[in-house]
């Protein structure tokens, strides 16, 4: 059955010690070999006035995608001066055909936050790719709220239903438990001015029936936060396809590999990975 191989992971832009982290990160993608990657927390030093970076050791997600043949699409969230951004990317190994990116709602708070948009050929037709990171703080939820409903309308006027495009995947750091309202509202369990939409959290159709915590004391860089552990990264494909695309299959999360560092064990980021399996292929019940 072919499947799309999707990863998601937030990289703690250059925390730590990153360039042990990076080769772990590139460890784990070796092992799952995804069709198509989303990143939080990308740095990109840039020339002025540009989105342009310095070189590609300047930009994280090239030094994420070298060696591994991904084309790079990439938004930025914040701007931290000196042409100094962070922001979200997108590396597929199918081609690129058109990205736009999109600056959220912050609801008053002052945060920056993002969306990136990509269409790519995927060898079963044009596959929109959503890439996000909501605002972190624990009691921003209404923030969040109002940027999922914002992500949905892109979702819809990008990748209409009916457009005749694979079904829609939306991946990211939500900073939400699945419970929240922000995230009920993309599975279709709650309303938000009159508006529902319905998109399949991977977790809950492929994996393994755990808590499935992305952000976990066990990860020596999360450990000092002192938070507990949650579930707030994902992967989503809107749903249902008349052709039953874009089912998960499989999930798992993911890099949880680590080593002993110099100061300690080294994680690839204070975040774990999700990694999914989607079904492309037509199907019929």
């Amino acid at each position: 059955m072919d499947v799309l191989k999707v990863l998601s992971l937030n990289i703690w832009n250059r925390s730590g010690p990153w360039p042990e982290r990076l080769s772990l990160i590139k460890d784990e993608i070796k092992r799952l070999d995804p069709d198509v990657i989303g990143l939080q927390e990308v740095m990109r030093l840039v020339r002025p006035g540009t989105e342009v970076p310095l070189s590609p050791e300047h930009d994280q997600a090239a030094e994420v995608a070298a060696s591994f043949g991904y084309e790079i699409a990439w938004t930025p969230a914040a701007d931290y001066g000196n042409g100094l951004l962070m922001g979200n990317a997108i590396l597929s190994r199918f081609p690129i055909f058109e990205t736009r990116g999109f600056r959220l709602p912050d609801a008053g708070t002052g945060e920056r936050r993002a969306l990136l948009f990509a269409l790519v050929g995927a060898k079963w037709g044009r596959l929109p790719l959503f890439v996000t990171h909501l605002n972190w703080r624990f009691d921003h939820g209404f923030a969040r709220l109002a940027q999922v409903r914002f992500i949905a309308d892109r979702v819809e006027e990008l990748a209409p239903a009916l457009g005749g495009f694979l079904p829609p995947v939306l991946m990211g750091d939500f900073n939400a438990e699945p419970d929240a309202d922000e995230i009920r509202f993309l599975r279709g369990l709650h309303v938000v001015d009159g508006k529902s939409v319905h998109f399949a959290d991977a977790w809950l159709y492929g994996g393994d029936g755990t808590l499935g915590a992305t952000y976990d004391q066990r990860n020596d860089h999360a450990k000092r936060n002192r938070e507990p552990p949650r579930r707030i990264d994902y992967i989503f494909a809107r749903g249902p396809d008349a052709e039953l695309r874009g089912e998960p299959l499989i999930a798992q999360v993911c890099a949880t590999n680590s080593r002993p560092g110099a100061d300690g064990t080294v994680w690839p980021s204070d975040h774990f990975g999700v990694y999914a399996e989607l079904v492309m292929e037509p199907r019929s019940l």
